[in-house]
């Protein structure tokens, strides 16, 4: 279960809702919690987007993969 989680995650579709997933959470951040908390909720959001756009899944490494999705030996 865990391994197609990982490679889901890895993959372009796991990307690309990892991306939609960090514009969400920014966008509530900004538009519905709105003032401080709001804006850490927003910077939270970028997490996921910078994560996919490097190719690196940071959950990985707690089911013993590495960040980049390989599984550890």
């Amino acid at each position: 279960m865990i391994d197609s989680v990982i490679l889901l995650l890895m993959s372009t579709p796991g990307k690309m809702l990892r991306v939609v997933v960090g514009l969400v959470v920014i966008g509530v951040g900004i538009l519905i919690i709105q003032g401080t908390a709001g804006f850490v909720v927003a910077v939270i959001g970028l997490i996921p987007i910078f994560a996919a756009l490097a190719g690196i899944c940071l959950i990985a490494p707690l089911f013993g993969y590495t960040f980049e999705g390989l599984k550890r030996e």
